[in-house]
C-alpha cells in the first residue's frame, strides 16, 4: 500500500540501506547529517566494499516512476570533501547534482572517499590506485542493477574525476561522457602549469616568476619523475621546502604516493580511445585546470567520431561551476551566487542524447 502511494503520487522519500551481508551491520548515517529529497525523486544510502574492506557510502537518487533508467554516475574531485548535496547547500558542484537528481528518467550514483561523510576508513592515507578501485567498484555494483538502460550509461567527471573517468568502465560500453576542469598532460606538466598560474594570482613581480618556475621544476622533477620522497628532497635542498604547503608526507590532504600514481597514468592514451559523446566544460576564471587539456580531450574524440564532442568554455566561471566575476576572485575563493545555467548547461545535452 506505501509503495502504491509513493508511486502513484510522486512522493519523496529516503530509503534505508539495501540488506547487509550475513553477520554484518548496515553503514549508519551520520547523527548531524541532513538527507537529501527531491519530489518524484527516490533517495537511498547504501554500501560499497573497498578492497581493503572498509564500507563506503554510495548515494543513488532515482526516478519514483518505473525503469529502466539512464545513469549518470560520478566520478569526483581529488579533496576529501563530500559529494552529499543536502537540502540549501550553496556549493556550485551540489547544486549540479541536485538538478541532475531531478533530471526526469535518470538515475544518479556518487562516492563518498573513504572517511568522508558516511564512508569508513581515511581519505589522508589512500592512495590513488586504491581510489580508482573503489570508483570501479562502485560502477560495477550500480550498472548491475536491472533497472539502470544499459545503452545509456554516463560518466561525470569533475576535476581530478574529469581526467581518469575512461578509466572506471574497465569495458563496459558508455554512452557518453560529461566533464569539467579536468586534465590529459602529465600530472608533472599540470603541476608546472598551475604552479605558473599560482604565482602570477598570487601577486608576484613578473622578474620573479622564472627564477622561481626553476625552483618548481626542480621540486617536481624529483618527486614526480624521479620518484623522490619530499622529506629526502627537502633534506638535500632546504630552500624548496617554502615552494610546498603543510607535512612532507601530504599535498592537499593526499599522501604522496596519490600523485606519483597520478604521474604513472597515460590519459591521453585513455582519452584518445573514446568513441562516444563528450561534453568538455572548462570555466573561464578556472586557475587550476588548463583549458588546452579539455579542448584536447574534445579533439581526440571528435577524431575518433567527427562532430561527438564538444569543448564549452563557460563565462565568469571557475574550476566547478563556481559563479566569478573574475580570475582574482576565482584565486581567493569568494564565489557568487550560483548561476543556474550552468547546471542547465549540463542537463540539456543529457537529455539530448539518444
Amino acid at each position: 500500500m506505501r509503495a502504491a502511494y509513493l508511486v502513484s503520487f510522486l512522493w519523496l522519500t529516503v530509503l534505508s540501506d539495501p540488506a547487509p551481508r550475513a553477520g554484518e551491520a548496515p553503514l549508519p548515517r551520520r547523527a548531524e547529517s541532513r538527507d537529501e529529497r527531491y519530489e518524484g525523486v527516490r533517495v537511498s544510502y547504501e554500501t560499497v566494499r573497498a578492497g581493503d574492506g572498509a564500507r563506503l557510502r554510495l548515494i543513488l537518487t532515482r526516478p519514483a516512476a518505473s525503469g529502466p533508467w539512464a545513469l549518470v554516475f560520478v566520478t569526483g574531485w581529488l579533496s576529501c570533501d563530500s559529494v552529499e548535496a543536502p537540502p540549501g547547500s550553496d556549493d556550485a558542484p551540489q547544486r549540479v547534482f541536485q538538478a541532475l537528481a531531478r533530471l526526469p528518467g535518470f538515475m544518479t550514483a556518487r562516492l563518498d572517499k573513504p572517511g568522508v561523510g558516511d564512508s569508513e576508513g581515511d581519505c589522508a592515507q589512500t592512495d590513488f590506485n586504491s581510489e580508482l578501485e573503489d570508483y570501479r567498484r562502485a560502477f560495477r555494483q550500480v550498472t548491475a542493477d536491472a533497472h539502470v538502460d544499459p545503452r545509456r550509461i554516463f560518466l561525470f567527471g569533475l576535476s581530478n574525476g574529469a581526467g581518469f573517468a575512461p578509466l572506471v568502465p574497465q569495458g563496459t560500453a558508455v554512452r557518453g561522457y560529461v566533464v569539467i576542469g579536468g586534465w590529459l598532460k602529465t600530472w608533472y606538466e599540470h603541476m608546472l602549469e598551475l604552479e605558473r598560474r599560482r604565482l602570477v594570482l598570487a601577486g608576484h613581480a613578473s622578474a620573479e616568476i622564472n627564477p622561481l618556475m626553476q625552483q618548481v621544476a626542480a621540486l617536481y622533477s624529483a618527486y614526480l619523475l624521479e620518484g623522490e620522497s619530499p622529506a629526502h628532497l627537502f633534506a638535500r635542498q632546504p630552500a624548496l621546502q617554502a615552494l610546498w604547503e603543510g607535512a612532507p608526507t601530504q599535498q592537499y590532504g593526499r599522501p604522496v604516493a596519490y600523485y606519483q600514481q597520478l604521474q604513472a597514468l597515460n590519459l591521453l592514451s585513455a582519452w584518445s580511445q573514446v568513441r562516444v559523446p563528450l561534453l568538455a566544460l572548462h570555466g573561464e576564471f578556472d586557475w587550476i585546470m588548463s583549458r588546452a587539456d579539455l579542448e584536447t580531450m574534445a579533439a581526440l574524440v571528435n577524431a575518433n567520431v567527427p562532430g561527438s564532442a564538444e569543448f564549452v568554455e563557460l563565462p565568469a566561471t571557475g574550476h566547478t561551476f563556481e559563479h566569478y566575476s573574475s580570475a582574482a576572485q576565482a584565486f581567493r575563493g569568494s564565489a557568487d551566487a550560483f548561476d543556474p545555467a550552468l547546471a542547465r548547461r549540463v542537463t540539456d545535452w543529457l537529455q539530448r542524447q539518444p
